[in-house]
């Protein structure tokens, strides 16, 4: 497939891994971006120094483009900016804060710039701040999500109305079928970030692999709605969340709470009663752990084959 978004980040498929904390390393980005899509690095969970490695193992790992990802409320912003630039990153899609703040800074240096939103609002933004494209992100995602908790299969036609830029869907996105849907709905490519969280390049840890493959419809929920809406995994430190947000706890309690490093305890440490077991709703559907490799072509073989069988389907 040729469009906009693939013509945008020079790929094969309009296939994109999302950068998650303690998931997305060099190993799962450049295996995506190897297998035609295009692999994000998470620097979300990573210090600075740690960041230029992961984009230098990446750059050695593949020929083909890769891109960070980038919360811009990260405390060392500044200096993740200029890492990026200097080992000449050509793609960043940035989240988590006002996209008019580095957008042009990337832009003057050749880069690429994506911006995550959850709702129209702030898809508008991003394009009057000049980014490249919008990813429109439902709140079926794991990890954090707006406070909106709009669903993607109505975030995205209205997100689609109101935008001429290229439209990247996120959210509840793990199969070709629904990868389809999303583009029925007005997307030209989508963000997928359980699916591939779920592989073995994936850096999370074996036990949270395990425990996400066996989960039911249900198992996850948008919690700590007072700090930040995260979507989580049901465990004893989500009954301790759920007990005191049900309590009224103060967002100053609810911080304390949460602490420091508890995503990485869990996800990365595979501590799955302490920790903050980050996930998307989609996990219900996988019970295997294949290579990023296997997920893009099953992705790629399934968007075409469901495409053909819908293609003489009429009302």
């Amino acid at each position: 497939m040729s469009n906009r978004v693939t013509e945008l980040f020079k790929i094969k498929y309009p296939v994109i891994s999302g950068g998650m904390v303690w998931c997305s390393g060099w190993r799962l980005a450049s295996a995506v971006s190897n297998a035609g899509g295009l692999g994000l690095i998470g620097a979300g969970s990573m210090y600075p120094e740690v960041l230029r490695e992961h984009i230098q193992k990446c750059k050695a790992a593949t020929d083909k483009p890769f891109g960070v990802n980038v919360p811009l409320l990260y405390p060392n912003i500044d200096e993740i900016i200029e890492i990026i630039i200097a080992e000449g990153v050509k793609v960043v899609f940035t989240s988590a804060g006002n996209p008019k703040t580095w957008t042009k800074k990337l832009q003057e240096h050749g880069i690429t710039v994506a911006h995550v939103v959850s709702s129209s609002k702030f898809a508008l933004k991003c394009q009057e701040a000049g980014v490249d494209a919008v990813v429109a992100e439902g709140f079926e995602a794991g990890g954090h999500n707006g406070r909106e908790e709009t669903t993607t299969l109505t975030l995205i036609p209205q997100v689609r109305e109101v935008l001429q830029i290229p439209l990247i869907a996120a959210g509840g996105i793990a199969t070709g079928t629904t990868a389809l849907a999303a583009f029925a709905l007005g997307a030209e490519g989508v963000q997928i970030g359980t699916r591939f969280a779920l592989t073995q390049e994936s850096s999370a840890s074996d036990e949270f692999k395990k425990l996400c493959v066996s989960l039911k419809e249900g198992d996850t929920m948008l919690s700590l709605k007072k700090l930040s809406p995260t979507r989580v995994i049901k465990n004893e430190f989500y009954n301790k969340v759920t007990e005191a947000e049900d309590r009224g706890a103060s967002v100053e309690e609810m911080r304390e709470l949460l602490g420091r490093g508890r995503s990485k305890k869990g996800i990365f440490e595979g501590d799955l009663v302490e920790g903050e077991l980050e996930i998307g709703q989609v996990a219900s559907l996988i019970n295997d752990l294949p290579s990023a490799a296997e997920v893009v072509k099953s992705i790629v073989d399934e968007f075409n084959a469901k495409a053909h069988s819908l293609s003489t389907l009429s009302l």
